[in-house]
């Protein structure tokens, strides 16, 4: 056994190891935990996950771009040894994989089938769109107020809606949908993991029958209309395709809406200072992604060789787990990184991932985030929270980070 081998045994298996995932006690900064895996000078360090088995979890920024961009780390989540971070895990490895858990080249094969959708341009074209549903959720709290939940009644609707009319989706069934993505990822066993991602999949199953016969303009539809009926998809396939855009396309973006705007109210200078300077909107919502960085379980990888990295070995078969918060808040990166401001360029932060695998939908993201911030505080100039911050319940570490309500006034 090598000198570098026995000190990669050693260290994963007898060096203290924190239970992984931590939750949050603030809606904006890091677990005390991961505030000390940070701090040390090591870019990996052993986590316990749920289940007893240890990872590898990667603290800094430049070991994190390495990482994702090393073909050595599969996404593989139907492999037995992949880090499972929660019971609901099950969930994924039943049925046909989506392509965030896939490798090249499947991944890149099925990933184009749908990138066309996301392009900066195609984008930039859905502005109109968006700024119209924005607005229109906006008059209607506006008239149920002066007192609403942000949740359901505008962060969740607004991305359901725009992902709906981007996919062909019919709106009119969001509150499935939106019912079923909140049982699965949200869920604390397995069992009803499982039972939630049937209940999609017999939907989804139902609309693309549907298309099949009456075919649409969205994105689906024209999966429907070419890669299935032309066999370069097969209809589990498709369905786990869907699942993934309908979920990832209105749950992250709902989660992010919700927790940048109670930091926002809560960094006062900050807010008063993007409602000065329109100009900030755009580098406010990738400061704003650096800080809040929801989507941790998201980083998982598993080792199909040996690797590495500054002075540490992975060894094939260990997994590893990129912690984008821990990560975006890297202090040889982003100075002061605990603080939110607004004027720094955060844009090479790691909450969209790196790699092959970075979000697909990250433009997407953009567009919706800068047009709710600018659209939301200039209709609603004093809006403000009508619960003090402690008192709002956050979501736990095992799952996109967020509140499922939020209590706001004006």
């Amino acid at each position: 056994m090598t000198e570098m081998t026995e000190k990669a045994t050693t260290f994963l298996t007898s060096q203290e190891a924190p239970a992984f995932p931590a939750d949050r006690t603030c809606p904006y900064q890091l677990p005390t935990a991961y505030s000390r895996l940070r701090d040390e000078p090591d870019a990996l360090r052993p986590v316990t996950l749920y289940d007893g088995r240890r990872a590898w979890v990667v603290t800094k920024h430049e070991a994190a771009r390495r990482l994702l961009a090393d073909p050595r780390l599969s996404s593989d989540r139907l492999h037995a040894d992949f880090p499972a971070t929660s019971p609901r895990f099950k969930a994924f490895r039943q049925g046909s994989p989506a392509f965030i858990g896939m490798d090249p080249p499947e991944h890149g094969t099925r990933r184009r089938m749908t990138i066309s959708e996301f392009t900066v341009k195609r984008i930039k074209g859905m502005r109109p769109d968006v700024e119209r549903i924005v607005h229109g959720f906006i008059d209607d709290m506006l008239a149920a107020g002066p007192t609403a939940d942000l949740v359901s009644q505008f962060a969740l609707p607004v991305p359901s809606m725009v992902i709906c009319h981007m996919l062909g989706v019919p709106y009119a069934d969001h509150e499935f949908f939106q019912d079923a993505s909140k049982r699965l990822v949200q869920a604390v066993d397995a069992d009803s993991a499982v039972a939630a991602r049937d209940d999609f999949e017999r939907y989804l199953d139902g609309l693309i029958t549907k298309l099949e016969s009456e075919p649409g303009t969205g994105l689906l539809g024209k999966l429907v209309t070419h890669q299935l009926a032309d066999g370069e998809i097969d209809r589990a396939e498709l369905i786990s395709t869907a699942l993934l855009l309908l979920v990832a396309g209105h749950e992250t973006t709902a989660s992010m809406t919700s927790l940048s705007v109670i930091t926002l109210l809560e960094h006062p200078d900050q807010h008063a200072a993007l409602r000065a300077d329109p100009s900030l909107v755009p580098g406010a919502v990738e400061e704003l992604l650096r800080v809040l960085a929801i989507a941790d379980i998201a980083g998982g990888r598993i080792a199909t060789a040996d690797i590495e990295i500054d002075g540490q070995l992975i060894r094939a078969g260990e997994g590893v787990i990129v912690t984008n918060s821990i990560a975006n808040r890297d202090s040889s990166v982003f100075e002061d990184p605990d603080r939110l401001d607004l004027h720094r360029s955060a844009r090479h932060h790691l909450s969209f991932g790196y790699g092959v695998h970075q979000c697909l939908g990250q433009n997407l993201a953009r567009l919706e985030l800068e047009v709710i911030l600018t659209v939301l505080f200039d209709r609603i100039p004093t809006l403000r929270l009508a619960v003090p911050v402690e008192q709002l319940t956050l979501r736990p570490g095992t799952t996109i980070q967020g509140v499922n309500e939020l209590p706001v006034t004006w």
